[in-house]
């Protein structure tokens, strides 16, 4: 307790300033996300407060982040389309699925998962981050030009069809359900079909029109109605916004570009009676749990996110374990991974509770904390009073905010995050792989493929199918590494210094075997065919195994097959330098002594020599 309080002066102005910079992202994100910017707000309160109560990283400022944001956007639309487009019917669902994430982020760390986290490739991350970037460009579009799918009548008229088709499958399944109708009964639905209201069809023709304008792919199919419908004031009010937040970082950063803007843009257009757009209206008083998660819930209604749940709480735990080792590096300590990943997970999981979009530790605000003066939890903890504080004092003037300077924090934020480092690289990468015709660099393919795949199709996917190629890839350097730096030779060739003093009558009958890398299901091809060259003349072979480090189980099954061939043509076998893991696993398959005898296995070649001059 007293390690709390030993830097109260510093923590509060860390926390205040971090606050103070969160407070305009958690609206930005809230909105973006499709939940509003309550829904931001209160992530970053609960998520702020409780993820440095209980994390391992006593700096890390906590909250709604890009990448998280991103991702949650996509589940909310997922959710919210299977329920006829009723945020308030998918809202239960939705949250459920993020308090799923943040449980699961609490497991992640009792199971001491976070030290595996740093075996993410980097140009997994590089793609996905660059995507994320992308992703909120794309979807800030429509925002920034002023144009609302939904109120665009031409573009709305498109989907009275299919509307009329949906509330006509909406009144039959209310009516008729699962079972038989009466005459009577079908009688009187199809009358109240033909009495449909050209008002619901709308309505519904509407829904279908923003469905089918979200996300990345709609913003590019809708950009032609966009341009054609600017609405100039919410763009001016846009490009003020981002105006203000490059160019106020010229003259100051000791006070966030972010809030500045923000507070100008949104006093101009309200002082000067402007006719803009404001975002929702954010709750007044205290957050309330949202209990009806528990109190509605159906495992089939989230059965299909489980695995998108336990994505998020990966993203949030590599998200935030990155900031943790920046934390680290700015202040010469060392974070606790596992602890960290509970926090986040019991902050992720109360503010689901409470209505908030998951988050977790902010980068850019834990360096403002730090430069700040934060140095231990209450930094954070304090961050989230603040905030708190805001909403309860604030609510009403907040709510008068216009989306258009939302937006044009969001479009900052999606060229921020891109990983430059990662896109300058392409060109000087080094080409190791070919396509046909074409060659070009592993990293990048695996980059560009996250980085496309993340856009335009789905977040979850790329970065599986990211892991998935880098894994090959691996997997297939290290086969041919090993296949190359192996070899097979008669002791009348070259032989290593060691071997030298080898008796001259036995080099004809002699072969022996470097293998230098793991035998593992990458590189056993190669092995069988170096073992094929072995000719007929040979008596003995000698597997020099002091840099074979690792044997996996294909290649112990591979081992044994040869193992037996050689014995089958009378030829005898030799281990030398053999390390503990492989021969764990040859004495479990009974290869030691069973194929090879204790007495035939040496720690080095000098005593093997010893062994054979006698």
């Amino acid at each position: 307790m007293n390690k709390l309080f030993s830097n109260i002066k510093g923590d509060a102005f860390g926390g205040i300033t971090a606050g103070i910079v969160a407070l305009p992202l958690a609206l930005a994100f809230g909105v973006s996300s499709g939940l509003g910017p309550s829904a931001g707000l209160y992530g970053a309160i609960f998520i702020s407060f409780f993820a440095a109560l209980f994390g391992g990283t006593n700096t890390q400022i906590s909250g709604p982040t890009a990448p998280m944001t991103a991702v949650s956007m996509v589940i909310i639309a997922g959710i919210i389309a299977a329920n006829d487009g009723d945020v308030n019917k998918a809202l239960p669902s939705i949250l459920m699925v993020f308090l799923l994430a943040g449980v699961m982020q609490i497991g992640l760390g009792f199971l001491g998962l976070g030290k595996y986290i740093k075996y993410i490739p980097y140009p997994v991350v590089s793609g996905f981050m660059t995507a994320i970037g992308l992703i909120i460009l794309l979807t800030q579009i429509q925002p920034t030009l002023g144009y609302a799918p939904k109120n665009d009548i031409e573009y709305v008229n498109q989907f009275k069809t299919q509307g009329k088709e949906v509330v006509l499958q909406k009144l039959l399944r209310d009516e008729v359900g699962e079972s038989l109708m009466s005459l009577e009964a079908l009688s009187e639905a199809a009358d109240k079909a033909g009495r449909i209201s050209d008002e619901s069809i709308l309505a519904e023709a509407k829904t279908l029109a923003a469905k089918e304008a979200s996300g990345t792919i709609g913003a590019i199919k809708t950009l032609p109605n966009a341009l054609g419908n600017i609405n100039f004031l919410e763009l001016l009010l846009s490009l003020a916004t981002i105006f203000i937040i490059y160019g106020f970082k010229r003259i100051t950063s000791a006070v966030p570009s972010t809030l500045v803007a923000l507070i100008i843009v949104s006093s101009a257009a309200f002082f000067l009676g402007l006719d803009y757009t404001p975002i929702e209206k954010i709750p007044e008083g205290l957050p309330v749990p949202q209990l009806e998660i528990f109190s509605s819930f159906s495992f089939s209604s989230i059965s299909p996110y489980i695995i998108t749940a336990l994505t998020l709480s990966l993203l949030g735990a590599i998200d935030s374990l990155l900031t943790s080792v920046v934390a680290d590096n700015m202040t010469k300590t060392k974070h606790n991974s596992n602890k960290e990943l509970v926090g986040q997970g019991i902050g992720n999981s109360i503010a689901a509770v409470f209505g908030g979009i998951p988050g977790a530790g902010a980068t850019i605000r834990t360096v403002v904390n730090i430069q700040s003066g934060g140095k231990t939890r209450l930094s954070g903890m304090i961050a989230g009073i603040l905030l708190l504080f805001i909403l309860l004092a604030l609510g009403p003037i907040a709510s008068k905010i216009p989306a258009a300077v939302l937006s044009g924090i969001l479009i900052t934020v999606g060229i921020g995050v891109m990983d430059y480092k990662g896109l300058k690289a392409i060109p000087v990468l080094p080409k190791d792989i070919s396509l046909g015709p074409v060659k070009l660099s592993s990293e990048v393919l695996i980059m560009l493929t996250v980085l496309l795949l993340s856009t335009f199709w789905d977040l979850i996917f790329a970065v599986g199918i990211g892991l998935l190629i880098s894994c090959l890839m691996f997997m297939k350097l290290i086969g041919d590494s090993t296949a190359k730096r192996s070899n097979l030779e008669s002791l009348r060739e070259e032989a290593w210094p060691d071997e030298e003093g080898f008796p001259v009558a036995l080099k004809d009958v002699v072969y022996i075997k470097h293998i230098k890398g793991p035998l593992f299901f990458g590189y056993t091809s190669e092995f069988q065919e170096m073992l094929k060259m072995i000719p007929s003349s040979a008596k003995r072979v000698v597997f020099r195994l002091s840099r074979m480090q690792y044997m996996d189980q294909t290649g112990l099954y591979v081992m044994e097959d040869a193992l037996k061939d050689l014995k089958a043509k009378g030829v005898n076998v030799d281990f030398v330098g053999l390390l503990d893991q492989p021969r764990y696993m040859m004495e479990r398959a009974d290869i030691i002594p069973g194929l090879v005898a204790e007495s035939e296995v040496y720690e080095n070649f000098k005593i093997y020599l010893k062994q054979l001059a006698q």
